[in-house]
């Protein structure tokens, strides 16, 4: 099969294309990401060479580029990874996540219904949902639950969520979602929390914490999360929403005590700072779906998954270095040389 997976030079499609091309050598790979601030090259450096394996620069908003893109390579699959996803960035400039996490996902399904394409896979989020209080810990998402959106960036999904569930009905294009909690692991951009933090406290920085500290997310593995959605896109039902859940839920001051712990630096290095507009207080997913129709569970703990995490951002300096500095990206450039020169 032909698989196209957007934003694939990014945290979690990144860590899919590394896992996927090695499983299933058969199948052929095109990456489509127009790297923005968060694309990184990098990510696939080690994929360029594989002979399953293709890198496009372009934008999912540009209808006549993908069609083009699509009208050549005749795809059997479409995963969507790409999206705007920073809550941060989403109150500041909410019209580019509108852009990309809707209109983008209309101009794919286009493109996948003009093309025949057998499915297109949307990959969404449990902050679709909104939030569930810090008391009722009985309380979990279901995939049935009203849609409910905090943030700028949560509402942009929820309205993706909304339209590919009516290209299934209208149109009756293949479709399946999946609805992941807060994911973690190697080749996160770190503005998120975690990477965020290690980086603070090796460096003996303050750690912001927002608020109180007591949000409490459902923490995934990124590579539990990328096992799911290849089952979902293979053998999942059409039209069907799977929530995945990493049955880890931790406070967001947990989390940064644990990074401190394991980085043996004291906790006075926190700083408790102004808490964020519409900030969600508890996520939780119930992913029994999932494991009943598709045998999906988990296989890393929270203590496991984040001690590798730990290790992994330790031992890749010099990544994390480039994407701080800006240096990734001068990759895509480095790239192109050595496309034209025939060396991929």
């Amino acid at each position: 099969m032909k698989i196209l997976v957007t934003g694939g030079a990014g945290f979690i499609g990144g860590n899919f294309l590394h896992l996927m091309t090695k499983k299933y050598p058969q199948d052929e790979y095109v990456c489509l990401d127009s790297l923005t601030y968060a694309g990184n090259m990098e990510t696939l450096e080690d994929l360029l060479g594989l002979p399953n394996f293709r890198f496009v620069k372009g934008d999912i908003r540009d209808r006549d580029f993908v069609d083009a893109l699509f009208e050549r390579e005749r795809f059997d699959i479409v995963i969507n990874f790409a999206a705007e996803s920073h809550v941060d960035r989403s109150i500041e400039n909410p019209a580019i996540f509108l852009e990309t996490n809707v209109l983008g996902v209309q101009v794919l399904m286009d493109a996948c219904r003009k093309w025949s394409v057998g499915r297109y896979h949307q990959v969404s989020t449990d902050e679709v949902y909104g939030d569930l209080p810090l008391e009722r810990k009985d309380l979990l998402f279901h995939e049935d639950n009203p849609l409910k959106a905090s943030s700028p960036y949560s509402a942009s999904k929820a309205s993706a969520d909304l339209l590919v569930q009516a290209y299934h009905r209208t149109f009756g294009l293949n479709v399946t979602i999946s609805r992941c909690s807060n994911n973690y692991g190697p080749y996160q951009f770190p503005e998120k929390l975690i990477p965020l933090m290690i980086q603070k406290a090796r460096r003996g920085e303050r750690l912001p914490v927002y608020g109180d500290g007591r949000n409490v997310r459902d923490w995934l593995h990124v590579a539990d999360h990328c096992k799911a959605i290849d089952l979902v896109v293979r053998h999942g039902r059409s039209g069907e929403v799977y929530n995945v859940g990493g049955h880890n839920e931790r406070s967001n001051l947990e989390v940064v005590r644990t990074i401190l712990s394991a980085l043996g630096r004291e906790e006075s290095q926190i700083a408790f700072v102004r808490d964020r507009p519409g900030h969600d207080r508890r996520y939780a997913i119930c992913a029994d779906k999932i494991e009943k129709e598709l045998g999906w569970k988990p296989s890393h703990t929270f203590e496991e998954g984040i001690r590798e995490t730990i290790d992994w951002n330790l031992s890749h300096s010099e990544w994390l270095r480039h994407v701080e500095s800006g240096e990734y990206l001068r990759w895509i450039e480095r790239y192109r040389k050595l496309e034209k020169e025939g060396n991929r």
